[in-house]
C-alpha cells in the first residue's frame, strides 16, 4: 500500500491550462458580429441587384398582377407600347382586354426614406 501511495506522490500533476475567459468571449463576440454583418450585407447585396433595370430591348413587361383564385389570376402587360389584360389559368392564356392609345409614362415613386438606427431602437423603446 505504501508503494502505491509513494507512487501517487511523485506522479506529476496534470495543470489546468489557464483560459483567458475575457479573450475568449471577445473572440466570439467578434466573430457573432462579422456573421450577423455578412448577412446584412448579402440582403443589401441582393436588393441591390434586383432593383437594377435591364437595359436594351426588352418590349415586354408585367405591370401588374392580380390573382383571382388560387390557380386563375388577371395579369397586366406592357407589350410594344401597348397595354394588354390577360387572363391566365389551368386551361392556358386568353387576352382579355387591348388598351388602346398611348402608354402614359409612371412616374417612379421615390423610395422612402430610411429612418437612423437610433430612431428605430427609440421606437421600439416607446412601443413597450
Amino acid at each position: 500500500m505504501s508503494i502505491a501511495l509513494n507512487l501517487l506522490a511523485r506522479a506529476p500533476t496534470a495543470s489546468v491550462p489557464d483560459i483567458n475567459v475575457t479573450g475568449e468571449l471577445l473572440r466570439v463576440m467578434l466573430s457573432l458580429g462579422a456573421i450577423v454583418a455578412l448577412i446584412f450585407a448579402a440582403g443589401w447585396l441582393t436588393r441591390r441587384l434586383q432593383s437594377r433595370q435591364v437595359g436594351g430591348g426588352r418590349r415586354l413587361r408585367c405591370i401588374e398582377t392580380m390573382p383571382i383564385s388560387a390557380r386563375e389570376r388577371v395579369m397586366l402587360i406592357e407589350a410594344d407600347g401597348k397595354r394588354l389584360l390577360v387572363g391566365v389559368g389551368a386551361g392556358g392564356i386568353r387576352a382579355l382586354h387591348v388598351y388602346e392609345g398611348t402608354v402614359p409614362v409612371e412616374a417612379t415613386p421615390a423610395p422612402a426614406p430610411v429612418p437612423p438606427f437610433a430612431e428605430l431602437l427609440s421606437r421600439l423603446g416607446r412601443k413597450s
